[in-house]
């Protein structure tokens, strides 16, 4: 589901918010005041762009798909319009617990703009036990033409996937924003959770902006990462916060336009198409030589 372009696009520099927080798993009313709280409070600051986490809404852990549905929501849903009133004019990309009119579940992401949804984006590549509760989502991700830049959206494990940031940058994504439910997972010490160390590097060989808003807290003894952060073209990090709170920072979306790397190179034209695989290949297709 995408809107309609709008013709009042800018090219100057805006503040990215990527929100912190840790809901409540099963309660939509106190993750619903959640959620609209960050966003005023973002707005507050002077985001243009405020990015929530995967599945603010609802929490993570389900025990079951039943346990899901009684959370879950459709993009018609009058949260969207508060988040967006509390937006003040920024552009709000937020992940919900999705609910078709067919009552098949999605992990999925809203895009809201002053005019209301732009675009829901189901994930597409579902991580353990969400297979046991969602559908995949079979649209590819949108890149939607905003007042403030191109937004690009994925979820947590879609980040994963070379192919996604990839084919965001080749439709002119300026900013990718990835709502996230990081799992705490061992890390050397004074090391980058490793999903961070896996947006770094996307951004940087794509060129473009990343802005990953990840959960905070413990969640049915689960620990989450707090990974929340926003990092550059170049791949360094501009704004991070492990806590419950905000990650923010200046981001110029022509930064993100300009794909050359020095006099002789340029991340999109110096590709090879002709020399890789069809990336829509399976494991089984692919003959090893």
């Amino acid at each position: 589901m995408t809107g309609t372009a709008p013709h009042d696009t800018t090219d100057a520099p805006v503040l990215v918010a990527a929100v912190c927080r840790d809901p409540l798993i099963g309660d939509l009313e106190a993750n619903r005041a959640l959620a609209v709280a960050a966003v005023g409070e973002a707005a507050e600051r002077g985001a243009g762009l405020i990015v929530l986490p995967e599945l603010i809404t609802s929490g993570y852990v389900f025990k079951s798909r039943h346990e899901a549905a009684s959370v879950a929501i459709d993009a018609q849903h009058e949260l969207m319009a508060e988040l967006a009133a509390a937006a003040s004019g920024a552009v709000v990309v937020a992940g919900f617990c999705e609910q078709d009119e067919h009552g098949r579940l999605f992990n999925s992401a809203v895009v809201l703009e002053h005019a209301g949804v732009r675009a829901v984006y189901r994930k597409t590549h579902l991580w353990d036990r969400e297979k046991l509760v969602f559908a995949p989502g079979a649209e590819p991700p949108p890149v939607v033409e905003t007042t403030i830049g191109r937004i690009g959206v994925l979820v947590c494990y879609d980040l994963e996937f070379p192919e996604m940031p990839r084919g965001m940058a080749l439709r002119g994504a300026d900013i990718i924003a990835v709502p996230t439910n990081w799992p705490l997972v061992p890390r050397p010490p004074g090391e980058h959770p490793p999903e961070v160390i896996a947006a770094m590097a996307a951004a940087r060989t794509n060129h473009v902006f990343i802005a990953c808003a990840d959960r905070a807290g413990t969640e049915r003894h689960i620990p989450f990462t707090g990974g929340t952060c926003l990092i550059d073209p170049e791949g360094w990090l501009i704004a991070a916060t492990p806590v419950a709170g905000l990650a923010i920072g200046s981001v110029d979306p022509m930064r993100a336009r300009q794909k050359s790397i020095g006099p002789r190179n340029d991340v999109l034209a110096d590709r090879r198409p002709d020399l890789y695989r069809d990336w829509t290949a399976t494991r089984e297709e692919i003959q090893l030589v």
